[in-house]
């Protein structure tokens, strides 16, 4: 690439919408390009391996720890050259679980906390070239081993979706089908082939 700045695309949505799924696909083409590819993730796992809450359990502090620390990844990821940075768990992503969280223990948030968090969150959106949000499908069977709770991955799915129209973050809507998945590794590849070539 002729920038020394990496272009980024991420994804948000609820657990097991197929995101991780949808960047190893975005990444294979674009490795097959011969771009090269940083991809980072696994946020909540490291957050619970650190010691703290995650999933339903989300407090102020896991949340702000886990945008932190992508920025963090995302930093690094640029500073060792990679052409493309694939961030699985886009920043608010995070907000949207700390808020279901909240919700699904009937708790209301503290505003000055959600607020410095969302604006946390929200420094990152400039740096997104793309922004995927996968769409939660009920009728997808999912691994029973992670003992998800139905009702919390609701919630994030809500929450996810009702933070990108409020803030009318611009994204594209990525769902189960087949059709939409495909259509959304075409259009991160054609956008960076295109800049690619500026």
């Amino acid at each position: 690439m002729t920038s020394s700045t990496p272009l980024r695309i991420a994804v948000l949505g609820t657990h097991s919408t197929g995101k991780t799924t949808l960047l190893k696909r975005i990444e294979m083409e674009l490795r097959d390009h011969g771009l090269t590819v940083a991809r980072i993730g696994r946020l909540g796992k490291r957050a619970a391996a650190a010691g703290l809450p995650t999933m339903q359990h989300h407090t102020v502090r896991s949340t702000e720890w886990i945008i932190a620390t992508g920025i963090l990844d995302e930093t690094h990821a640029a500073a060792q050259g990679a052409d493309v940075v694939l961030v699985d768990r886009a920043a608010h992503e995070a907000v949207a679980y700390f808020e279901a969280a909240t919700a699904f223990r009937a708790e209301i948030p503290p505003r000055l906390e959600r607020e410095r968090l969302l604006i946390l969150a929200s420094t990152q959106l400039p740096k997104y070239d793309l922004l995927f949000a996968t769409v939660l499908d009920e009728t997808v069977t999912v691994d029973t081993s992670h003992d998800y709770d139905a009702g919390f991955r609701r919630l994030v799915d809500d929450r996810v979706h009702q933070l990108l129209a409020n803030d009318v973050i611009p994204h594209q809507r990525v769902t189960s089908d087949p059709d939409s998945q495909a259509h959304a590794v075409d259009v991160a590849v054609q956008h960076c082939l295109k800049e690619q070539l500026i």
